[in-house]
């Protein structure tokens, strides 16, 4: 199946999401976005994780901002997310992933965020119990949220030469929490991992895309 779901939090808010993946999926997979929103990016990439056997949600994270935010990778868009992800509170935050962690149904879950998603997959980790694994792709705020303890297995993907997340701020979380797998790309700069922005490397998007599938079987099976 693959189309638009509505996805209903803790406090009675409801969000919408796209959904993917066979309908009897063993695992379930939340995938949340960048500051970009829930674009045909984001949902392109739940398809991919959909077509390896996963039952993929996609969040609309802005929704409770503004429904309807789908934007592209100008200057201009990229200040309107920012602007938008200032207006997030975490504990809304918290509970649209929790929404979006039941909806496929299936006993077990991961998570899997890139940049503003990362930190929100991080957030999955510490600050939840609904999922059993967690993924972050160049999260820039992770490290200010090191001293949170995650109650899942995570990764975490850093690119050497990203600007937003200096390697003194990777090197301080892989100091605070030793059990949180971290990968450094050589070279890779913030977005390294998305296709159609500037930033893309085939080479290290394909690395850590295979360790992602790999760290997540190991972990939801």
């Amino acid at each position: 199946m693959r189309g638009r779901v509505q996805l209903c939090a803790k406090d009675g808010f409801e969000l919408s999401g796209y959904m993917a993946g066979p309908e009897d999926a063993a695992y379930g997979l939340v995938i949340v976005q960048e500051i970009f929103g829930l674009n045909t990016r984001i949902r392109d990439v739940a398809d991919r994780f959909a077509a390896q056997g996963y039952k993929v949600v996609a969040p609309a994270m802005f929704d409770r901002i503004e429904r309807g935010i789908e934007m592209g990778y100008s200057e201009e868009e990229r200040l309107r997310g920012r602007e938008s992800r200032t207006r997030m509170k975490d504990s809304e935050t918290v509970a649209d992933i929790e929404a979006a962690a039941v909806a496929p149904g299936t006993s077990r879950c991961g998570i899997v965020g890139y940049s503003l998603g990362a930190c929100v997959a991080w957030l999955g980790a510490t600050r939840t119990r609904v999922f059993q694994a967690a993924c972050g792709w160049y999260g820039g705020g992770i490290a200010a949220l090191r001293d949170e303890e995650p109650n899942c297995p995570a990764l975490l993907h850093f690119g050497e030469q990203d600007t937003s997340v200096p390697m003194m701020d990777v090197e301080a979380l892989r100091q605070a929490r030793p059990e949180v797998e971290i990968c450094v790309y050589p070279g890779a700069r913030h977005g390294f991992g998305c296709d159609v922005r500037a930033p893309f490397s085939q080479v290290d998007y394909d690395l850590a895309q295979r360790r992602t599938p790999a760290f997540l079987d190991n972990y939801l099976g």
